[in-house]
């Protein structure tokens, strides 16, 4: 199948672009950027064609892969999924539910194939896990914490503007929401509160009618350090998810050969735009929570 990646930055040199070649049902055909130094030399490294109008892109591919910010991918994604193109997306997949609705009702129309990057849930490992907990069963709760700081010497995401803008709850919250999902089952609905900068706190009811917490900021202090935890407990004790030892490349790769097959088949995959779209309405949700509930609103209101 041929793809085509749209992006030039961190995430696109390093993940996407060797994800997709080393994706053997799959040949990249070029890649679309707005920076044109970027665009050039990225098509360089990969061999491949620069492109500087995406539509130009979306005529040569049967597929494409996006790594750009979530507002930048939206609307490149319905344009996309018009064509009949399939779908691999990155999370969130949008900033609005209104957004996310567009990508999902495009696809469903061109009955195109579409999977998001959550790499969690691609993961071998991370998936044995998963597998793990429904064959134990009987888990009542389960949490995430995630700490880290975007303003760390040498993090590659430092310069990113649509992560400080939005903070931890728009670019870790999809993967703690989505990995509570695999875990506890369809979250029924959430609570959010607002703590100092972007920190974040999530209480979470699942359809299961296990509950759930989350607990994510990008802005930490140092001493803190980075943290990434997630658990379930119940009749089986307490699990945690082990760490991702696959590559990011590699993982990319199988969720990659994914789309290839849910194309192919024309069989849904679970991890979709429908479930981008879901996960944007939670995220929507919990940032008009956060924004009542952040120290000092209820006071000015009173």
């Amino acid at each position: 199948m041929r793809f085509g990646l749209v992006g030039t930055g961190y995430w696109a040199s390093t993940v996407h672009g060797p994800g997709l070649l080393r994706t053997p049902q799959a040949e990249l055909v070029g890649v679309a950027g707005r920076n044109a130094g970027k665009r050039k030399e990225l098509a360089r490294r990969l061999g491949v064609t620069p492109f500087e109008d995406p539509a130009e892109l979306f005529a040569r591919v049967d597929a494409v892969a996006f790594a750009v910010p979530p507002d930048v991918q939206a609307p490149l994604a319905v344009r996309a999924a018009n064509l009949g193109k399939h779908l691999l997306l990155e999370k969130p997949v949008a900033t609005t539910a209104s957004q996310a609705a567009q990508i999902a009702a495009a696809v469903a129309a061109s009955r195109a194939a579409s999977v998001v990057f959550l790499t969690d849930r691609y993961a071998p490992e991370i998936r044995k896990w998963f597998d793990r907990l429904r064959l134990d069963g009987g888990w009542r709760g389960g949490w995430v914490r995630g700490l880290g700081s975007l303003d760390s010497p040498g993090n590659p995401y430092g310069d990113s503007v649509w992560r400080r803008e939005r903070g931890a709850l728009w670019d870790i919250g999809p993967h703690a929401l989505s990995n509570l999902t695999a875990a506890l089952g369809p979250i029924d609905h959430l609570s959010a509160i607002a703590g100092e900068g972007d920190l974040t706190h999530l209480v979470i009811t699942h359809i299961s009618g296990a509950t759930s917490t989350v607990t994510i900021s990008q802005f930490a202090p140092a001493a803190a350090g980075t943290r990434n935890e997630t658990c379930v407990w119940g009749t089986a004790g307490i699990l945690e998810k082990p760490l991702r030892t696959t590559s990011d490349a590699d993982t990319l790769a199988i969720a990659a050969a994914e789309l290839i097959e849910a194309a192919e088949t024309g069989a849904k995959h679970p991890i979709d735009a429908a479930f981008g779209a879901h996960l944007v309405d939670l995220l929507e949700s919990a940032d008009r929570q956060r924004s009542v509930s952040r120290p000092g609103t209820q006071a000015r209101h009173a």
